[in-house]
Formats: structure tokens, sequence, C-alpha cells
């Protein structure tokens, strides 16, 4: 017998939060597929503004997720991120759970076969003609 719906994506509302929010979740998929990057680079490929990316990367970076160092090359001041350990074993949990909860709900039944229901012949729905 299968476990209700509710239990098997009780595991939703367990995701982690900081990683969750949709413009964190941006930064934290294209910092995993990369040593370390640019706030240019990530200011380009996510469009938020200059305030909004240095806000999540701040959140991200006192979650310990990511590390900012600040460097020059030649007389030109650069920001690199990149994802630390933690930040990159917190992602990989992040999407297995997510998967797990998802394939979950696609794994249960609907909620009319749920409650055995069949469908009523009397409401279903024939097209007619319309004249204009």
């Amino acid at each position: 017998m299968r476990e209700p719906i509710k239990e098997q994506i009780k595991t939703l509302a367990e995701l982690d939060r900081v990683i969750h929010e949709p413009a964190r979740l941006m930064l934290v998929a294209i910092l995993s597929e990369v040593e370390e990057v640019d706030f240019l680079y990530l200011l380009r490929e996510t469009g938020m503004s200059k305030g909004n990316l240095s806000s999540h990367l701040a959140r991200l970076e006192a979650a310990l997720y990511v590390e900012v160092t600040k460097t020059y090359r030649g007389k030109i001041q650069m920001t690199l991120c990149r994802l630390t350990d933690r930040g990159r074993a917190a992602f990989e949990q992040y999407r297995t759970m997510l998967k797990a909860s998802l394939e979950a709900v696609g794994a249960a039944p609907s909620r009319k076969e749920g409650l055995g229901m069949q469908p009523n012949p009397a409401f279903s729905f024939e097209p007619r003609a319309v004249r204009l």
C-alpha cells in the first residue's frame, strides 16, 4: 500500500530555503558547473541588477555556500565567486530531495483514482455545432 500523498511530498517542506529561492537557485546552479566566475559573468548570465546579485551572493556567503574574493587583474578590481565544498554538498542534497519529492508526486495516484471515483458519463462534454 502506498503512503498518503501528504507523506510522500513532506520532503518539499524540508528543502534548503537558502538554495530554494529562485535567484539563489540560479546562482548555485551556475556556480556548480564552474571552478569560479567573476561578478560580471554572473551579472550577464542571470540578468539581475548589481544590488540584487550582491544581496543574493551575500546570503549564500553567510550560509557558507559561496566564497567571494576581491582581487585585481592589473589595475582592475575583480570579484570572483566560487561554490564551497559545503555549497556543492548542499546543492547536491537539494537536487536529490527535490527529485525524490517530484517523483513521489508523479507516482502517486491521481485524486480521483485515490478516491476510487469513476467518470460520470452524464457529465461528459460533447461539442456541438454553434451557429453564428
